[in-house]
């Protein structure tokens, strides 16, 4: 309970929000208080610890200072020039952003009941504590709405930077996307931080797609490496709706994102790809679900990590297949390149299986670089190094050429490129 103090006090001081959302509010902080943080004998949370977490005290704020006048282009993708919001610890900053038709930031003091009609959650996420308390403290929430038969016309961007403070802060963000009838968007949703900024980011994102949408989404995650990140990412789709995920997490010390996805209707399909890379210290876990509710519906799923120094990776991906969803297609694969004697990897790929009549596969691997690839290399005058970063990063080429943005590819190759070249592997005689 103590671990909570910091957040049971911030809600006492919170600017208040409109009546219908401060009820809300009221019940999320009750059911948070009542689960508290998750433990290690949480099966979900069993190789992923919050005690460093719950030891930083992270001390929500409500600040309403603006950060319009601060310089933000050491953040930004060379080369994505599209509409974009920004927030800056937190807080909406308008001069750096360019919100299009459909796209809204709502400040939770003004809300009005039709938002809440987007704001519930499936149940089995009602008693989820940062979910929870994100629903009592976020203070602006970003809202896409698209009708049907629209489309955006440019990738979107959703731009969080933490710059640091005088004390370790906590953000909590909220966004809402939902997409009409035949309704197109992409998304690109990042994270990024200042030097020497201790904060955690609390990160809720809920999608709705209609009948025939599609959403395209790219999620970089990118803090630095005295940041702690906690992500939400639910998606509930209507039938002939296609969801693209592309999950890149390569920042923080500590990062955790749960990604749900509930096939709802014949012919919904689903494509997630993820790649994450950690050294040092890190830690990164990535918990996926996967529930065809529906006949007739598809998913694919692959991921990759590189790990190094002590850096610990957690990979639980889970299908479930309803009982009545009969001609389900499903694929899931998770693949990872340990390149020190110090670094781990838990991965858990699941099939939870009701139905006769489906077609369901998963697995996993673990290996190190190849010496004989080494050798090879070595032996046509590339020096180790460089044949060590050749061999990396073929091995992540897959997933970061399948970007659909140029932009955001070659500014994933240009950190995973930083990040290889300082990499110390024993080189076999």
């Amino acid at each position: 309970m103590s671990a909570l103090v910091p957040y049971l006090e911030a809600f006492k001081t919170q600017p208040a929000a409109a009546p219908w959302l401060q009820s809300l509010r009221q019940v999320s902080l009750r059911r948070a208080e009542s689960r508290g943080f998750p433990t290690v004998r949480d099966e979900a949370w069993k190789y992923t610890s919050v005690a460093s977490l719950e030891k930083r005290g992270f001390k929500p704020i409500a600040s309403s200072s603006t950060f319009d006048a601060v310089e933000l282009t050491e953040f930004l993708v060379p080369g994505l020039q599209g509409p974009r919001a920004v927030f800056v610890n937190g807080q909406f900053s308008p001069g750096h952003s360019r919100l299009p038709k459909g796209i809204r930031v709502v400040a939770a003091h003004t809300a009005d009941e039709n938002l809440g009609a987007l704001l519930p959650v499936p149940p089995r996420w009602e008693d989820d504590t940062f979910l929870n308390l994100n629903t009592a403290l976020f203070q602006e929430i970003l809202v896409l709405e698209l009708g049907p038969d629209t489309s955006l016309n440019e990738p979107f961007e959703l731009l969080h930077v933490s710059l640091p403070g005088s004390e370790a802060t906590s953000h909590h963000l909220r966004c809402v996307l939902k997409l009409g009838v035949h309704a197109h968007a992409t998304l690109v949703e990042r994270y990024a931080g200042a030097p020497g900024a201790r904060h955690l980011i609390n990160s809720v994102v809920q999608v709705s797609l209609e009948a025939g949408s599609k959403l395209i989404h790219l999620r970089l995650q990118e803090e630095d490496p005295q940041g702690y990140h906690v992500g939400r990412a639910l998606v509930q789709q209507a039938a002939d709706s296609r969801y693209i995920s592309h999950n890149i997490q390569i920042g923080a010390a500590w990062s955790r994102l749960d990604l749900a996805v509930d096939l709802e209707a014949s012919g919904a399909e689903v494509e997630l790809n993820g790649f994450y890379a950690v050294s040092g210290r890190q830690h990164v876990d990535n918990h996926t679900y996967v529930n065809h509710r529906a006949p007739y519906t598809t998913s694919r799923e692959l991921y990759r990590g590189i790990l190094d120094g002590h850096g610990r990776a957690v990979f639980n991906g889970k299908v479930q297949v309803a009982k009545h969803a009969v001609k389900t297609d499903s694929a899931q694969a998770n693949h990872n390149l340990l390149l020190s004697p110090g670094a781990e990897i838990d991965t858990k790929p699941e099939l939870e299986i009701y139905a006769d009549d489906v077609k369901c596969a998963h697995g996993a691997t673990i290996g190190q670089l190849d010496e004989q690839q080494l050798f090879y290399l070595r032996s046509r005058g590339l020096d180790t190094d460089a044949a060590r970063a050749l061999l990396v990063g073929a091995f992540a080429e897959r997933l970061i050429s399948a970007l659909p943005l140029p932009a955001v590819a070659a500014h994933v190759r240009e950190r995973l490129g930083a990040s290889v070249r300082q990499l110390s592997l024993p080189v076999q005689p």
